[in-house]
């Protein structure tokens, strides 16, 4: 008789100074449910506020649990990109993702996932939709998720070198796809997600899961909300770096400076 292996769905949190939402990012990763394991790995940018208290509360909540491996860390990184490669060279699980220390998943995201990649064998990856939510947890930007959500259900790579409508916070990969491509680029601090699904997606499919997996927060500390001029213009160079059609990067251009001029007109 054949007995099934568990999978293990490796989560990493990069943080700093996150602790008002850390929490609410904790127990959307830790009270998933279905028929697998869950690593939990917090790598904290050596907070200054109340973050280690959080962490150390949830390692004695979770020290007995046998469904959810907690792993943390908290030091001086080189910035987001940095301590996300720290978290993936940790993780032992045969799906990966990371989620910001302000953003949330919706319930039932795993069990979504481990069924698009039980149905998919030969894709490498697998995103889904994503609210976008304000500190309080609202619902907000709803025609910007909407537009997301229109090309997502479209997917191509074609239009992914055009806009970036996949959702990072919804967004799992195997670790053969950690195997085949690596790690992330840390000389990027806005866009290294995007990076990365231009790299994979240049050669592997992903299952588009057309359920909502998580929320992502803006709020005024938060870098769609600070730098998104340096987002954007970070983008633009990730896509000259894996596009060779010209008229792809220039509407990628020019997309890009509609977005931010509309960014201007709402700030």
């Amino acid at each position: 008789m054949t007995i099934k292996k568990q999978r293990k769905i490796s989560v990493i949190t990069p943080s700093f100074n996150q602790a008002d939402f850390l929490r609410q990012t904790i127990e959307s990763v830790i009270n998933q449910e279905g028929d697998f394991k869950i690593e939990y790995i917090v790598m904290d940018g050596g907070s200054t506020d109340h973050s280690v208290k959080v962490l150390q509360e949830y390692e004695t909540k979770l020290k007995q649990s046998n469904l959810v491996d907690f792993i943390w860390h908290s030091e001086k990184d080189h910035g987001q990109s940095d301590a996300i490669n720290k978290g993936m060279r940790i993780a032992s699980g045969d799906i990966i993702a990371y989620i910001n220390s302000d953003d949330t998943y919706c319930a039932g995201a795993f069990d979504q996932v481990v069924k698009a990649f039980s149905d998919h064998p030969k894709s490498l990856w697998a995103t889904g939709y994503c609210h976008i939510i304000d500190e309080n947890g609202r619902l907000i930007s709803n025609l910007v998720t909407r537009y997301k959500n229109f090309w997502l259900k479209r997917y191509s790579y074609v239009t992914l070198q055009v806009l970036n409508y996949v959702c990072q916070p919804a967004t799992f990969w195997r670790r053969e796809a950690l195997d085949q491509f690596g790690f992330f680029d840390e000389s990027l601090h806005y866009t290294m997600d995007y990076d990365y699904w231009l790299k994979i997606g240049k050669v592997n499919r992903p299952v588009i899961i057309k359920q909502f997996l998580a929320n992502f927060r803006i709020h005024s500390a938060s870098k769609g909300k600070t730098a998104y001029i340096k987002q954007f213009d970070q983008d633009y160079l990730s896509v000259k770096k894996y596009s060779s059609n010209s008229f792809l990067i220039f509407l990628h251009f020019v997309h890009n400076g509609l977005i931010k001029l509309a960014y201007r007109m709402t700030k």
